[in-house]
This record gives C-alpha cells, structure tokens and sequence, in this order.
C-alpha cells in the first residue's frame, strides 16, 4: 500500500512503532491486527528515517519519529519487565504452571531465578564496604625499609 493511502492514524502508528525498535514485519503484523490495513515490509520501512527507503520521509515524521525515540530510550518505567515486582510476578506464574506439570528441574531453576533477583544479581549495584557494613580501612602508604643506592642514575 502506498504511503498517501494510509490514514494519518495509521502512518502515526508505523512512525512510533519504528521509533520503538519494531521491525517492519512486527509493525505490518500490527497494523493489521490494529487497523485491519494491509501494509507491505517494504511500505513500513519507507517511514524509518534511518533507512536508506525513509530518506525522503516527510520532516513531520523525521520529528515525530526522533521525539518517540528519546522518549522511548529515556523513560523505561513504561515498559513493565524493567520492574522487580513485575518479573517476580511472572516467575511465580512459570513456577505455578511448572509445578502442576511436574517440571520440578524448571520449578527448582526458577525459584533460583527469583532468589537472585532478590538479591540484586541482576543490578549494577555496588557497594563498597568492609566487614559487616563498616567503612573500608584507609589505604596505607608502603613504608620504605631500606633505600637502595640510585648509582647515578637518577
């Protein structure tokens, strides 16, 4: 389908899909399950501006393609799996479901999945501290015992 023949809407659409790292075959897929249009790769591909096909896409969508990408790249808190309670909700629905089949091995990897998860295994967070929480012991110099002669050469 040509672009002038798609609604505002659904061009809308396949410039902020596009923007959200979709694929063109996952947005065509998704404008006909949306919209009930029929949208071909290659069509999809003409609105993504870093394409060599969205070269010459209108400055309208080059705009509202960059604004969807910052604001996809900087706000994570919309997508539900960058949430702890989240994923540890899932885990316990996989743990449910393997357990009524019996999948004990998936059961048993699954509940380590989730200890670990408690337990930050999958932050960068550090912290840097001595034994039981106390602050780390202050760097000490080397002492020099003995100087060796420089011959010269200093």
């Amino acid at each position: 389908m040509a672009k002038g023949k798609l609604s505002i809407e659904v061009q809308t659409f396949v410039v902020q899909c596009l923007a959200c790292f979709d694929s063109p075959s996952v947005v065509a897929a998704s404008v006909k399950a949306e919209f009930g249009e029929t949208i071909t790769r290659q069509a999809v591909e003409g609105y993504d501006p870093t394409k060599k096909a969205g070269a010459k896409l209108a400055a309208r969508w080059r705009a509202l393609f960059e604004e969807t990408r910052k604001t996809f790249l900087e706000d994570t808190s919309k997508i539900g799996i960058s949430h702890r309670a989240v994923r540890l909700r899932k885990l316990e629905a996989q743990v449910t479901l393997n357990e009524q089949r019996g999948n004990s091995g998936m059961v048993a990897s699954l509940l380590k999945q989730a200890a670990e998860e408690m337990g930050n295994a999958y932050t960068n967070r550090r912290e840097l501290t001595g034994k039981d929480g106390k602050d780390l012991p202050a760097v000490t110099t080397p002492v020099t015992i003995f100087q060796l002669p420089d011959n010269g050469r200093s």
